[in-house]
């Protein structure tokens, strides 16, 4: 049984609110429901002193470094599934490519291109409601490749819905991470999806731990959901105890249901992040999908609390390119993260 978790709320001396915040994270503590809306809801010109005081936390767990990851999507398209806010769901009507499953050579291929982009770790995404035995031979064949020619290269797969020992298969090849997001909170989900339930993937998260596996795990931001709702997601995380965690904003993609949420403000992204960081301060925190889009010219100061990104695009939407991604890295002050 894990040991009693202390909540605390902001104190109201002088000092600026969140710095009081930070210094209870620092301390051990969680914050609590108040503290959290706090975060969310702070005014656009506190923003600039949250993210000063999320960078201590940050600082603590990270230091100055910035892991890049790269994303293969290995199938496209061809999912039963229906995520709102998916381009290859069976709703939508989105142009997009649709191909079956990579083979290994194009797999290893593509996780050469992550090495040579800088990256730490490479992700390989299918769609699809779950991996069927030849998925899971195919990914434990090509991580035992790229194993062996990148060992130091970390190797996270996105299968959808997973069982324990397909897990344990994927973990005997080499495999690191599995990700597996549970995107919003359990209140919300069934505006989100239908064809599966937020339990189905809390029991995926579950899985991969008992399997020896790091979780990677995080949500979207942006689908209409409320304030109580992203509260509810970044504590399900923190009691969760993820190890990786990808914080997507929409990307309002035409031909899907949520092609018209155009809600968020690099502000509301950026307190989101905060947020994310101070529940789960020791997580790795990655700004994941629609970076480019919701944050635009913002996007160099989520590094205050983010301490990971990916570069070279996401599943069906262009993202900014590696070079690009090193170059901003570098003139924030930070510095890309490489195997030790």
């Amino acid at each position: 049984m894990e040991p009693h978790r202390q909540e605390h709320s902001p104190s109201t001396a002088d000092r600026f609110w969140a710095q009081e915040l930070a210094d209870l994270v620092l301390a051990g503590a969680a914050i609590d429901r108040a503290a959290a809306l706090q975060v969310l809801t702070a005014p656009d010109v506190e923003v600039p002193d949250l993210l000063r005081a999320t960078a201590r936390v940050r600082e603590r767990f990270h230091g100055r470094r910035v892991k890049l990851c790269l994303l293969r999507n290995a199938r496209s398209g061809l999912c039963p599934e229906d995520c709102h806010y998916c381009s290859q769901s069976a709703i939508s009507d989105a142009a997009i490519p649709r191909y079956r499953l990579d083979s290994v050579d194009e797999l290893l291929a593509a996780s050469r291109r992550a090495v040579g982009a800088g990256a730490r770790r490479f992700c390989m995404v299918t769609s699809g409601r779950g991996p069927s035995a030849s998925d899971i031979d195919r990914f434990t064949a090509a991580a035992r490749r790229i194993k062996s020619e990148h060992p130091a290269l970390e190797l996270c797969v996105s299968l959808g819905l997973m069982e324990e020992d397909q897990a344990h298969a994927l973990k005997a090849a080499g495999i690191d991470f599995v990700n597996h997001n549970l995107n919003t909170s359990e209140r919300f989900h069934p505006d989100v999806c239908t064809t599966h339930t937020y339990a189905d993937r809390v029991r995926t998260v579950e899985n991969v731990r008992r399997a020896g596996l790091s979780t990677c795990c995080g949500g979207i931001i942006g689908m209409g959901e409320s304030d109580d709702d992203i509260v509810d997601l970044a504590f399900a995380l923190r009691d969760l105890r993820v190890d990786s965690l990808p914080v997507n904003f929409l990307h309002p993609i035409d031909g899907t249901p949520f092609a018209a949420h155009r809600e968020l403000t690099p502000m509301r992204c950026l307190r989101a992040l905060c947020l994310f960081r101070l529940t789960s301060p020791a997580a790795e925190i990655r700004v994941a999908g629609g970076r480019e889009l919701n944050l635009g010219w913002f996007q160099p100061l989520a590094l205050y609390a983010a301490n990971s990104i990916f570069v070279d695009g996401y599943l069906t939407t262009p993202g900014q390119a590696y070079g690009e991604a090193h170059a901003m890295v570098a003139a924030m002050g930070f510095e890309v993260e490489v195997a030790d």
